[in-house]
């Protein structure tokens, strides 16, 4: 059922990770922005399989899991290369990548609750026949 509301969440997530990949094409943290760009295609490619993994909760809770930990070690690397930028007073080269991981990093926990809710809702259900 794509019509739940932690699709909506997992949706959000996987936008996130798409606009974090359209807007870091400028970095060169580790000598090249690779490291970015390579995170951003898992993201999205464990965002796509669990929302279409929808009647197997356990897996999308796993997947979530897993992109919860992505997203907190770039939420770390970007905060790294945020920290070591030269901002100055012409040119600002400030971005606001550093946001994108953390709202992917809510709505997935938010979608985790909800899994969770479905899942304890279908084992009361089970529990009475």
């Amino acid at each position: 059922m794509l019509q739940r509301i932690q699709t909506v969440w997992i949706f959000l997530a996987v936008l996130g990770s798409v606009f974090l990949n359209i807007t870091a094409q400028d970095f060169d943290i580790l000598g090249k922005y690779l490291t970015i760009n390579a995170s951003t295609v898992i993201l999205i490619l464990f965002g796509v399989l669990s929302i279409f993994s929808f009647k197997n909760r356990k897996r999308q809770i796993l997947l979530n899991s897993i992109s919860i930990f992505i997203n907190a070690l770039l939420i770390g690397l970007l905060a790294y290369w945020l920290l070591n930028l030269s901002g100055g007073m012409q040119i600002p080269e400030k971005g606001i990548e550093p946001i994108f991981p953390l709202i992917s990093v809510v709505c997935l926990l938010l979608a985790n609750v909800y899994i969770k809710k479905d899942e304890r809702l279908v084992k009361s259900v089970d529990r009475l026949r």
